[in-house]
């Protein structure tokens, strides 16, 4: 079963929440931060992305910088841009993006059900990434942005999101990016304690993005209960943020590879080596995009190519196997390329899809990267079987768009 809890959630009055409102604090860099916040003194970014607010070059892992993510979160208490609600409520926090709408709720989960596995990861986490999450949450005593959850769909959940969602929202606007965001409080009591109940006849939830976040919130929580003398198993620090969204709802788009060099091989001789294990055909000059699972398209010296696996070069019984993140990584980035960890080597870079292929083109073209290599998505059903089956995905495998919004809700570990 799946434990969550409603909260009393910290967020922005209504007049100021697009100043607030953020990308999340993986997804750009300390300039562009420092960029999207000029002259936005609520930016949350001064609490996420901190250093922005000394010299550039400052290493945000200074402890100065912490500091100043506590002092700022403090002042926007204090200033009223974020404000903590009266009662304990769960929230729909809704994203449009394409003209597609998908429906979140925003929940407490439990910490417990992260150690036992009940909530499922695909992904392997880094440590470091992990300390740097950990110390942000424990210093600020809050999680400040929320993970991204799927959980199985279920009817009765959607007919009282559809009921909430009919009322005038609390937040609606649309972002720098062009996605929309939408929010609506759920403070009826009766409503509350269905949706907690239904959530506990599930017997698991999925992270489908923010591993690291989700690791370092479930540790701090898991630390603050081993240092409570008097812990009772029901304060706040036994849950942490997540926006849940329903698996039929949430789409995945691609995660693609570009590479600098060939590994001393000529286009001829790359060409050659992969035809052992690929159909190639050759596109020509226009953008060729994978059509179907074992599809690849691949972009060499100006030239498109459309490469399909052959048969007997993976197997479709095998949850890890079937993945064409895992041919692509043992056929071509190993086998031929010489690249045997996607983690730390520095010859690969990986491009989100929501970039379009055109920006694999660009990065060739420039003479920045040798190669690029397009793949058909991962479907949420692929990553929902290798989350029961315990398996982790290959590094880089699945890219969630639209991304959440942060500053739009927060959750206080008190």
């Amino acid at each position: 079963m799946a434990i969550i809890k409603p909260f009393k959630g910290i967020r922005p009055p209504k007049n100021l929440v697009e100043q607030v409102a953020s990308r999340p604090y993986d997804v750009l860099n300390s300039e562009e931060a420092r960029n999207e916040a000029a002259g936005n003194e609520k930016s949350l970014y001064h609490i996420i992305k901190p250093e922005i607010d000394f010299p550039a070059g400052t290493d945000e892992h200074d402890e100065r910088v912490y500091a100043k993510a506590v002092e700022n979160f403090r002042k926007f208490r204090e200033k009223g841009w974020l404000v903590q609600d009266e009662t304990e409520n769960y929230y729909v926090y809704a994203q449009t993006m394409n003209g597609r709408t998908q429906y979140g709720l925003c929940v407490g989960a439990y910490v417990d059900d992260y150690m036992t596995g009940k909530i499922k990861k695909h992904e392997l986490t880094r440590r470091d990434k992990e300390e740097d999450r950990m110390k942000h949450v424990r210093i600020n005593n809050a999680n400040i942005e929320p993970v991204f959850f799927a959980y199985p769909h279920n009817d009765e959940i959607d007919a009282i999101v559809a009921e909430v969602v009919k009322g005038e929202p609390e937040y609606d606007f649309v972002a720098p990016d062009g996605f929309g965001h939408h929010f609506w409080v759920i403070d009826d009591k009766t409503t509350i304690a269905r949706i907690t109940e239904i959530f506990a006849q599930m017997p698991s939830m999925y992270i489908a993005d923010g591993h690291h976040r989700s690791a370092a919130a479930a540790l701090v929580g898991n630390e603050k209960r081993l240092q409570n003398a008097a812990h009772r198993g029901d304060e706040e620090y036994n849950y942490f943020l997540a926006v849940c969204f329903p698996d039929n709802q949430l789409n995945i788009i691609d995660y693609n590879r570009v590479v600098k060099d060939l590994n001393g091989l000529s286009d001829e001789e790359f060409l050659t080596k992969l035809s052992e294990n690929f159909e190639i055909e050759r596109k020509g000059s226009e953008i060729y995009k994978p059509t179907k699972l074992h599809n690849f398209s691949l972009y060499l010296s100006g030239v498109w190519y459309s490469l399909t696996a052959k048969a007997g070069t993976y197997n479709d019984d095998d949850p890890i196997g079937v993945l064409d993140v895992t041919i692509s990584s043992n056929l071509i980035l190993d086998e031929i390329l010489g690249i045997k960890d996607l983690r730390s080597d520095k010859r690969i870079d990986f491009v989100g899809g929501i970039r379009g292929l055109g920006e694999l083109k660009r990065r060739v073209d420039s003479g920045e990267m040798r190669v690029a290599l397009a793949l058909y998505p991962v479907s949420m059903k692929q990553l929902i079987d290798i989350a029961d089956s315990g398996n982790i995905m290959p590094p880089k495998t699945t890219w969630f768009e639209p991304k959440l919004r942060s500053g739009l809700i927060i959750h206080s570990l008190d």
